[in-house]
């Protein structure tokens, strides 16, 4: 499948262009990024053309693979699926409920298989504890945890403007609700929002299963104090969220093992386009709570 990269940034860089020269199913053909310089040093990086043209890229490929800004992935995402082109999407997949939903809807209108990169749900020993746990019945609740030190370290995405303006919530909870909603069902109701120290977000959430889950949330906790981490408590008893092994990487590699699967047999992955729309929604809703308005 002739793949191409949206994106130049440091995560383009570490992850997405090294995914995708490195795996055996691709073929990467081009970058095309916002900053020409950009584009043709890594492309030249990886022996690939880079693309001043995004649509002439567009043309050339079965797939895009996308590591752009929220806001800017959305309406580029749109684009390529009515060019037919399958999407390799990043989180959060919009920054808007409607953005989401027009990329949602430009993907079911082309007939294009589309998976979005939760880190966990792309690593082996979460992705195995994750259906282990969505077979059991009787959660209670849980309890979760995704603490950044993206601001009080060395980060090398400290300095995007996105998510110094949209903060942890948009940032690390897509990464959350990717792991809760399959275990405890769709979130019906953004129960209460609350502030915490810089970014922080403290959020309550009512599951349709019943169960309700607590999250915090931040890019700015101390760097000793930074990991994500999750526990669920119910009628099985406690059962914790298991570390991944591998890096972003190999992560990636399996997503984009993902999309040839769903490309090739017209069976959507369940990290599609149409369920990180979902989290969209959810965020939205919570981001209206931290702004004294009524969630969903």
């Amino acid at each position: 499948m002739r793949t191409g990269l949206l994106g130049t940034g440091p995560w383009a860089r570490a992850a997405h262009a090294p995914a995708l020269a490195g795996h055996t199913g691709l073929d990467f053909a081009g970058v095309w990024g916002r900053r020409p310089d950009a584009a043709a040093a890594l492309a030249a990086e990886h022996g690939v053309r880079a693309y001043d043209d995004v649509d002439a890229l567009l043309a050339d490929v079965d797939a895009v693979a996308l590591a752009l800004p929220p806001a800017v992935q959305a309406p580029l995402a749109v684009r390529a699926a009515r060019a037919g082109c399958h999407l390799l999407l990043d989180k959060p997949l919009a920054v808007t409920a409607a953005d989401g939903r027009a990329v949602t809807e430009a993907a079911e209108r082309a007939g294009v298989a589309s998976v979005v990169f939760f880190t966990t749900r792309f690593q082996k020993e979460p992705e195995a504890w994750i259906e282990e746990q969505a077979a059991e019945t009787g959660w209670f609740t849980a309890r979760g945890q995704w603490l950044g030190a993206v601001f009080t370290g060395d980060s090398p995405f400290a300095a995007s403007p996105w998510r110094r303006e949209k903060g942890a919530l948009w940032d690390v909870g897509p990464h959350a609700l990717s792991v809760l909603l399959p275990v405890l069902g769709d979130v019906r109701q953004v129960l209460a929002a609350a502030n915490g120290p810089a970014d922080t977000v403290h959020l309550v959430l009512d599951h349709a299963t019943g169960a309700s889950s607590t999250l915090t949330l931040s890019l700015t906790a101390p760097p000793a104090a930074a990991g994500a981490d999750l526990e669920l408590r119910g009628e099985a008893g406690v059962s914790v969220l298991p570390r991944g092994s591998g890096d972003a990487v190999a992560a990636l590699t399996r997503a984009a093992d993902a999309l040839l699967t769903a490309a090739r047999t017209g069976r959507p992955h369940p990290c599609d386009a149409g369920f990180a729309l979902r989290i969209t929604e959810i965020l939205a809703a919570a981001e209206s709570r931290l702004a004294g308005q009524p969630g969903d």
